[in-house]
């Protein structure tokens, strides 16, 4: 009994650290996304000031809005109330990327 609770507890460490190791992935290609797309007008990181002054930092929206709201607005193409925000369309792993960042942004050390 106790090998298999063993190989149990190897095999489930295995799957974290290769889960971990995809969500670091994620959240980089999140992160190159909204350097890509966000960074022009949004507030990208943790202190950095928004270039736009209506156009509130993702460490906010992060606070303000749950991802899983986010995630529909995305794929169907996210407006926004000022007509200077183009108008993106993600598709999934974009937002997943894109989720994955912005959540990570509201983690606390």
């Amino acid at each position: 009994m106790s090998r298999v609770m063993v190989l149990a507890a190897g095999l489930w460490m295995g799957w974290s650290v290769v889960a971990f190791a995809d969500d670091e992935d994620m959240i980089a290609q999140g992160k190159a996304l909204v350097e890509e797309k966000c960074a022009r007008c949004h507030a990208i990181g943790l202190e950095d000031k928004s270039p736009h002054e209506k156009a509130p930092p993702f460490r906010d929206v992060v606070e303000i809005y749950p991802s899983e709201n986010l995630a529909e607005a995305l794929a169907e193409g996210i407006v926004s109330g000022h007509p200077d925000m183009p108008v993106f369309k993600f598709d999934p792993p974009q937002i997943e990327a894109f989720l994955g960042y912005l959540n990570s942004l509201s983690e606390k050390p």
